[in-house]
C-alpha cells in the first residue's frame, strides 16, 4: 500500500492501514518523542498518545505540507501539553548573567551520550532547546506554546547550551584522565 492508500485506510478507521501508518513511522517518531521526554518510558507513552491523536485527526490532513511534517507537528504537541500538564510552567528569571560565550569546541561524542545529556535537561530547558535548536521553531513560536516571553525563551536556550557544554567538556576531561591513565 503506498502513503496515499494508507492515509485513506486510517481515514475509513482500517486497523491494517492504521497498523502499516504505525509501523511506517514509529522509528522516526520515537526518535522524535526521546529528544522532548526524559527518558524511554515517557517516549513511549508521548508515542502512543500521538498516534492516538493522529488516527482521530487524520481526516483533517488537507495535504497541505508533507504528512511527515504533519505528524511530526503532532507529537511535538504532544509532547509539549503533557509537560505543561505535569508541571506548572514558571518562567524562570531573564537575568542570566554567565558567560554569553557557549562556543563550540573540537569534540567527538557519541549521539547517544548527547541524547542522554538533552534527556538530563530541567524540563523548560530541553522543551526549549529541542524546539528552537533541533526543531526550528523561532522564539516567538515557542515563546506563544509555552505562555513565555521570548527573553525567557531566549535565556533558557542559553542556559540549556551552556549545562549541556559543560556535560560534553566533563565528559571530555574524564575521557582524557583515562586515556592518560592507561
Amino acid at each position: 500500500m503506498n502513503l496515499e492508500d494508507i492515509i485513506k485506510g486510517c481515514r475509513n478507521n482500517n486497523r491494517k492501514a492504521q497498523e502499516e501508518l504505525y509501523h511506517l513511522y514509529k522509528g522516526v517518531l520515537f526518535s522524535l518523542c526521546l529528544k522532548y521526554c526524559r527518558n524511554d518510558a515517557e517516549a513511549e507513552d508521548n508515542l502512543h498518545n500521538s498516534f492516538i491523536e493522529i488516527f482521530a485527526a487524520i481526516h483533517k490532513y488537507r495535504g497541505a505540507g508533507t504528512f511527515e511534517g504533519w505528524i511530526k507537528r503532532i507529537t511535538i504537541n504532544k509532547a509539549i501539553n503533557s509537560y505543561k500538564k505535569t508541571l506548572q510552567v514558571v518562567p524562570l528569571k531573564d537575568n542570566f548573567t554567565g558567560d554569553t560565550d557557549v562556543g563550540t569546541e573540537e569534540m567527538t561524542i557519541s549521539a547517544d551520550i548527547i541524547l542522554e545529556f538533552v534527556q538530563q535537561l530541567p524540563d523548560q530547558y530541553r522543551i526549549i532547546f529541542c524546539l528552537y535548536e533541533l526543531d526550528d521553531y523561532p522564539h516567538k513560536e515557542i515563546a506563544t506554546m509555552l505562555s513565555i516571553s521570548e527573553s525567557t525563551s531566549k535565556s533558557n536556550l542559553h542556559r540549556a547550551k551552556a549545562i549541556l557544554q559543560n556535560k560534553i567538556r566533563a565528559t571530555k576531561n574524564v575521557d582524557t584522565i583515562q586515556n592518560h591513565g592507561s
